[in-house]
Formats: structure tokens, sequence, C-alpha cells
């Protein structure tokens, strides 16, 4: 009868250490999805600065009598203004959150394209302590709010026209 209670006992034990093992993998995981999210806001904010750069580069560099903003997302690749290429933008950089090249442009009030923000509609971790650039950020309810643009030396996104997704 003794080796029954014993057996019992040691099973109660390795349930109870699967359990535990159970949560801690579990929070782990949370921690590591958490993880990732935050690297890939912080990899939006650094491709989000390169559109802004390279809408800025592109509207300091028009020629007179051309338009100001870029046609497409391309244009910033390889500016067709020139006859030798000009690059405001190394590459068309998927967003880090849907992992796509699906940005969602914002359109210059005089045609073309001053801005993009992501098609993610998720709530952000970072709602705060944003750089300064990126201080129209905070309390953001989505990632679809931060919106990365150059509008000429405006600054505030409250005059821009609401986004719109072109083909």
């Amino acid at each position: 009868m003794q080796g029954w209670r014993n057996a019992g006992s040691t099973y109660l034990g390795l349930l109870i250490l699967v359990a535990i093992i159970g949560v801690a993998t579990a929070a782990a995981l949370t921690l590591g999805v958490i993880a990732q999210r935050r690297m890939a806001e912080d990899e939006l904010l650094f491709v989000g600065e390169q559109f802004r750069s390279a809408f800025e580069s592109y509207y300091r560099a028009t020629p007179a009598g051309h338009p100001r903003y870029p046609m497409t997302l391309q244009d910033l690749v390889r500016d067709p203004r020139y006859p030798n290429p000009r690059r405001h933008l190394r590459q068309i950089y998927v967003d880090p959150l849907t992992s796509q090249d699906d940005w969602i442009l914002v359109a210059a009030p005089g045609g073309g394209i001053l801005g993009v923000h992501s098609a993610s509609m998720r709530s952000p971790i970072k709602i705060a302590n944003f750089p300064t650039i990126f201080q129209a950020f905070e309390g953001k309810a989505s990632y679809a709010d931060w919106i990365f643009f150059y509008s000429g030396g405006t600054a505030d996104p409250r005059a821009l026209p609401q986004p719109a997704r072109w083909p």
C-alpha cells in the first residue's frame, strides 16, 4: 500500500511541475511577441523616416515647372524628372507591421503623394517618448495614425487631407 501512495504523490508532483512549465512557457511566448512588436515599431519609425526624408529630398530637388510631389513611390527610387538616375529613396520598403508593400498613400493638395502610413489598424505599444520629429504620434490610437510625410515645411498632420489608398 505504501508504494501506491509514493507513486500518487510523485504523479501529483509531476503534474504540478508540468503546469508550472506550461505557465512559464506561455509567459515567455507573450514576452517574445511583445518584444517582436516593439522591434517592428522601431523598424516602422526607421522606414517612415526614410520615406519622410525622401519626400523632402524630392520636394527640394524639384526643377521649375515640375510637380513638387512624386506621382508614385517609384518616383522616389528613380526620379523621372532628370535624365540621369537620381534617387531619393534606396528602395520601396515593406511595412514592418504587415510584411507587405501595402502603404496607404497620402495625396498632396495639388496632386502627387506627400506621405505614407501603415495599413495596420492595430494599437501601438509605444504611445509616448517619441523622437522630436515624431512627437505628433504620441497618444495615437493605431499605427495607421503614424503619418510619415513632408509638405514643404508644414509639419502639422492635422492639416493633411484624409488618407486614401491609391492604385
